[in-house]
């Protein structure tokens, strides 16, 4: 093997884990290849040579790519090739992306880029965990700043065993879907569903799979170790800190009166006036052209005392810029039936987030296609979050969902799911829009609240609702204070976004942010319990408000009909080229869907069109019974007796003998082709259908 080469190789859950530099992609800052069981997945680090002089955030871009080779398959579409990435993709690269963005070092503004490719794929080993730890490795072995190394695992919840790192297959009958990502002294990130579990088993999965991450790091400091190279000399903004204390002595009184105007807008207002003021200040101290080089540094300077004033006053004083204590919620209205031609819509208000829900229901045909690197599968529910600028007050071109919006609509759909009911129970396809009409903190718990209402308003019969609550955290030295729902400045200057969604019975979902280097499971715990309360006191509020689900659909619903068929008979139902069934649609003008297992859906809003088009496909499957009595047609007319068909597509045979009771000379002094007569079967066998006219015949 080339010396450049750098492999090591490990047993992680059960599973052959590889990481290995040198070999592939080393025009890059760093490259690592993690393979894990048969999923291999190649995580680039690059880094721009020059920083960024015109920004004062960190440019990161962290993009997870699906190969279709990876598990087999050609892409679908006209020119076969990979495309945009699938909304799972973009979810895994905000997985990967949210752990790593708060341990780059502070004024760090040159382009860093991590790219994830997975490169094979053997659907049993998710590739997410794979790309994560290839980004921390990557970043740690490349000459590119970087706080790390992290490292993240899967936890799941079978038959009350905590599993890490479960298989897809296990995934399906897990309890709790949970991934976290953390250093060795604490937890950096969070993302799960689960099926109403407790917090203390929540809070065991936790530690469970924080144990797994500390042995994990350990291998991946031993690849580190061997193959790191010095870290590069870059230049970073820093903080003017005599500029600081200048403004500070100046405007501290001005920025924390604005600061804790009660209204967003006069809040956004009154930090503008301020704001305007200081910047024409410096201007006229500076003059235009020194201002201009130096706006950001002063406007950074500002953005330190405004985040000074937040946190020392929820610290020191246990006071929130709206007036709050630490666990009041704000003023909550829920109100349905706010759309008149929907099948099901509501309106949640919790201070200035508000969220129109609307449910919308369907047929099989309305179901969602997801062609990803696993198996073709379809969806029945889902769930779109939309976040128009007006939301916020601002002025932006309309694009199509951003990762913001996909993340935000994946969590709560995520949280809803578990209280689905079933197909059988309730066999319509559903979809939910959550339209953010005003924002000003955790619109994406505001859209689970709002979904719920809706649901229940729609007739759509979930075991329990579901709402959310976003909890924010505040840390200075050894004290600390956790915000129950936070508002949008408490989420930018505090250091932890924390929501939770559940029911009654228990946890559904649950994501964890956190601009620290990391928190305890002390943190963890009061969060967590601080979150149930504020739970069961907006439960209570939509109970307030609608108590259970309807016991009936909204009449602007379609109307569907389940059954099932044998297997053997779909294709009866279809016919040749799809004639039969054609006809039944294009007939009756409702939707009819049939899956591999014989479950026949017919969908439409006329009841009276889903019972014909119900007896037509009765008549296709039916078998013919002997000694049944059936009016048919006579289809053809032979010597020796005559066709009937007596059921669409069956005919049986009417012998010669059998047309009447005395003896028949010809046949067609009986019957001819189109007339309709009444025949009794009186044999079936080998799929062959015996009639008789006799004594049935009105010419008798």
């Amino acid at each position: 093997m080339n010396k450049d080469i750098i492999r090591m190789e490990t047993e992680f859950a059960n599973r052959k884990l590889v990481l290995e530099t040198g070999r592939m992609a080393k025009q890059t800052n760093g490259s690592v290849f993690v393979q894990y069981g048969g999923t291999v997945v190649l995580v680039t680090a690059t880094a721009s040579d020059e920083r960024r002089e015109d920004i004062d955030y960190f440019p990161l871009i962290v993009d997870f790519i699906e190969k279709m080779y990876a598990s087999g398959k050609i892409p679908g579409g006209f020119f076969k090739r990979e495309a945009k990435p699938s909304t799972t993709a973009t979810l895994t690269a905000r997985l990967i992306d949210r752990p790593i963005r708060p341990l780059f070092p502070d004024g760090f503004r040159n382009e860093v880029q991590i790219i994830a490719t997975v490169l094979s794929y053997d659907q049993v080993n998710s590739p997410e965990m794979a790309g994560m730890l290839g980004a921390s490795a990557a970043l740690s072995i490349s000459d590119i700043p970087f706080h790390g190394p992290i490292a993240g695992v899967k936890v799941g919840l079978v038959d009350g065993e905590y599993i890490i790192n479960p298989t897809l297959d296990e995934l399906e009958v897990s309890d709790l879907d949970l991934s976290i990502a953390g250093k060795e002294e604490a937890i950096m990130m969070v993302e799960s569903g689960a099926k109403e579990i407790e917090e203390d088993i929540m809070l065991t999965a936790l530690d469970e799979g924080h144990k797994a991450i500390k042995e994990l790091l350990e291998f991946e400091k031993e690849f580190i170790a061997k193959a790191a190279q010095p870290k590069g000399d870059y230049v970073f903004d820093k903080i003017d800190e005599e500029l600081v204390k200048k403004i500070e002595v100046n405007d501290y009184d001005n920025l924390k009166e604005a600061v804790n105007k009660g209204d967003k807008k006069l809040r956004h207002d009154a930090l503008k006036s301020v704001k305007d003021n200081i910047f024409e200040r410096y201007e006229e101290k500076l003059g235009e052209e020194k201002f201009a080089d130096k706006k950001i540094t002063i406007k950074n300077a500002i953005e330190e005392i405004q985040k000074k004033v937040i946190r020392e006053q929820v610290i020191k004083e246990k006071k929130r810029v709206d007036g709050r204590g630490s666990d009041d919620i704000r003023d909550i209205t829920c109100e349905i039936d706010v759309l008149p031609s929907t099948h099901g819509a509501a309106l949640f208000t919790r201070g200035e987030t508000q969220s129109l829900g609307v449910v919308t229901l369907g047929s099989g045909a309305d179901e969602k296609i997801i062609d990803e690197l696993d198996e073709e599968f379809k969806k029945r529910f889902y769930l779109h979050y939309n976040f128009p600028p007006f939301s916020v007050g601002e002025v932006r071109f309309l694009r199509g969902p951003g990762r913001r919006e996909l993340g935000h609509g994946n969590l709560a759909e995520r949280a809803l799911k578990p209280v689905i009911p079933d197909e059988e129970k309730f066999p319509y396809t559903l979809r939910i829009v959550s339209e953010i009409l005003e924002s000003n903190g955790s619109s994406s718990m505001a859209t689970v609240c709002s979904g719920s209402l809706a649901l229940m308003a729609a007739g759509v019969p979930i075991e329990r609702p579901v709402v959310g609550i976003a909890n924010g955290l505040i840390m200075e030295d050894d004290k600390y204070e956790v915000l129950t729902d936070i508002l949008g400045i408490e989420d930018h200057y505090g250091d932890m976004d924390f929501k939770v969604t559940g029911s009654e019975k228990g946890i559904t979902a649950l994501q964890m942010d956190i601009k620290v280097e990391g928190i305890t499971q002390e943190i963890m715990k009061d969060a967590l319990y601080r979150a149930k309360e504020a739970r069961n006191y907006i439960l209570k509020k939509v109970k307030d408000t609608i108590s259970e689900p309807r016991k009936q659909l909204s009449e602007n619903a379609p109307k569907i009909k389940m059954f099932t068929v044998k297997t053997d008979k779909i294709g009866d139902i279809i016919g040749p080229q799809g004639k039969f069934i054609k006809a039944i649609i294009e007939e009756t003008g409702v939707t009819i869907d049939i899956d591999d297992d014989g479950t026949v859906k017919i969908a439409s809003e006329d009841q009276a069109m889903i019972d014909e088009a119900k007896r037509q496909i009765d008549n296709l499957v039916a078998e013919p019974e002997v000694g049944k009595i059936y009016e048919g047609t006579v289809r053809a007319v032979k010597d020796f007796g005559a066709f009937v068909e007596i059921l669409p597509g069956q005919d049986g045979l009417v012998h010669i003998s059998n047309l009447e009771k005395k003896r028949t000379k010809k046949t067609s002094d009986i019957v001819n082709v189109g007339d309709k007569v009444k025949v009794k079967v009186i044999k079936v066998e080998n799929g062959k259908i015996q009639l008789s006219m006799k004594g049935l015949s009105s010419k008798e």
